[in-house]
């Protein structure tokens, strides 16, 4: 079993919350030291034990002397606070992320990092902040390690130990290809999200007060935080234009056919996706876990 001394968690929220309490649960790490932009949260963090120090305004002094470092903020500013801890960190340290967005990040962090090896546990939901951080988070999902040519084999093998330890199963991809994967199923899918709240609101807003079931689970990733997403999308924007046309191709598909008013074709438009669908529930039982990868 992997085994870091000390753990550096550089964004306090709910996925780098939920790996410290994770690794802690499982005797994986013995010090944890956090970063993160709010003082008042690292002190909640620090009160709850999910982290043992505080280091609210520099991510170098976080990240000193850890063997494990984590890239647990939102993406758009990994590059900066790469190149904020690079001085700072240990010859021997791995360096890791839990990001959503791969590509190429993975090589401009590569570049700043000697051992930085790409991750993205997929595992979350709407819920943010150390509120709702669990140690249990990540069982029963997917971690996917974004494997280059440059990785460094030890670190490499020391990431897939981490999150096998704590629950998951794990998977090697290429970064652009993670990044045209998840663009579909998993970046779209917030876009979706978002766009159908904004037709609510852009009609009534006052009529989302009789919304059900239905609209609730089709929209919980609208929840989710705006400055994570606003930066996913824009990084992977190039993606996320070519599935949006698709989107769009398979929106004007049913529209005619509603016009059409052939009953047939319109149910067999949506037995269509009902049948690809249900392949979620026989290969994933916690695909609740894995709303917001």
């Amino acid at each position: 079993m992997v085994f870091f001394r000390k753990t550096a968690i550089l964004g306090v929220g709910l996925l780098g919350a939920s790996l410290a309490l994770a690794m802690r649960d499982k005797g994986l790490t013995e010090e944890i030291s956090g970063f993160g932009r709010s003082a008042e949260n690292l002190e909640k963090a620090k009160a709850r034990g999910i982290i043992d120090t505080c280091h609210p305004d520099d991510p170098a002094a976080a990240a000193a002397g850890a063997d494990l470092v984590v890239l647990a903020t939102p993406v758009g500013i990994f590059t900066q606070i790469a190149k904020a801890i690079r001085d700072s960190i240990k010859k021997d340290s791995i360096q890791t992320d839990l990001g959503s967005l791969k590509g190429g990040l993975v090589y401009e962090l590569e570049e700043i990092l000697p051992r930085f090896v790409g991750c993205h546990p997929i595992a979350g939901g709407e819920r943010m902040g150390i509120g709702a951080a669990s140690e249990r988070l990540f069982e029963g999902s997917k971690c996917i390690i974004t494997r280059t040519e440059k990785a460094n084999a030890r670190a490499v093998d020391a990431m897939a130990g981490l999150w096998s330890a704590v629950g998951c199963e794990v998977e090697f991809m290429d970064p652009f290809v993670h990044d045209e994967v998840y663009a579909l199923v998993s970046h779209l899918p917030h876009l979706v999200a978002y766009a159908l709240v904004n037709t609510v609101g852009d009609t009534d807003g006052d009529l989302i007060r009789f919304a059900g079931k239905g609209f609730r689970d089709s929209s919980r990733i609208a929840m989710s935080s705006p400055e994570l997403w606003r930066d996913i999308c824009r990084m992977n924007k190039d993606n996320l234009l070519r599935f949006t046309g698709v989107f769009k191709k398979n929106l004007e598909r049913i529209e005619a056919l509603l016009k059409s008013g052939e009953p047939g074709a319109l149910e067999r438009e949506f037995d269509s996706a009902r049948k690809l669908r249900s392949r979620l529930e026989n290969e994933n039982g916690n695909e609740n876990k894995n709303g917001n990868g």
